[in-house]
């Protein structure tokens, strides 16, 4: 059985449940293992460049022990996935950059809604070494805690009112940009009247599709 390690790069185990509650779907008889793991050495959130940083390393040694057929970095700021692919020879996703192609495919113009307001240059980044920036529509950052997006109510009024500032700004659709932001993902979608993606979901979508693209073993 092929199997896919989700990497949640925090030391968050309620981020990481949040991440195996938001993948249960492609849990199907004969499809791939799914394994989510926390990186225990990570911060409790990656805020910042520093936090950014900071995981690299110990999430290229995770990936040196534990073998998989597709890592998956369930963090919207693909922390170190350049790093990780060069430690192992299976496809390396970030979440981000699965959620963007997933946006692209299916609409001209996507909108972010980002944790902090830190998380656009590292999310630009990403867009320019895909060289999808001028795609981008806008990105509204929440500016709320990690814990505050695992909250089932929390942060859902301002998730929504992002939602609907992009939808002005032109975006046709939305990527929500963080993992804590899964569980919102049907409320947005009905309040914004556009299609949300959920980048968790993009990216394991995205791993099964290259596992059937490589055909039976």
């Amino acid at each position: 059985m092929s199997r896919i390690l989700i990497i949640n790069p925090n030391c968050s185990e309620s981020c990481s449940a949040g991440i195996a509650e938001a993948v249960a779907p492609f849990r199907l008889p004969g499809g791939p293992d799914l394994r989510v793991v926390t990186l225990k050495e990570g911060p409790p959130a990656i805020y910042s460049w520093r936090d950014w940083h900071a995981v690299v390393d110990p999430m290229c040694r995770l990936v040196a022990r534990e073998p998989a057929d597709v890592y998956i970095v369930a963090c919207a700021s693909d922390p170190g996935i350049e790093a990780v692919r060069a430690t192992t020879t299976s496809p390396v996703l970030g979440i981000f950059r699965s959620a963007v192609a997933t946006a692209v495919a299916r609409a001209e113009r996507f909108g972010v809604i980002g944790i902090v307001d830190a998380s656009k240059a590292r999310h630009r980044a990403a867009l320019r070494a895909m060289g999808l920036e001028d795609r981008l529509a806008g990105e509204v950052a929440l500016n709320v805690s990690m814990d505050a997006l695992l909250d089932p109510v929390a942060a859902r009024a301002a998730l929504i009112a992002a939602a609907k500032d992009l939808a002005a700004m032109g975006a046709e659709t939305i990527i929500l940009g963080c993992t804590g932001m899964a569980h919102h993902q049907r409320a947005v979608r009905d309040a914004a009247g556009l299609p949300v993606i959920e980048p968790s979901r993009a990216a394991v979508g995205l791993a099964v599709g290259l596992l059937l693209a490589d055909g039976p073993a």
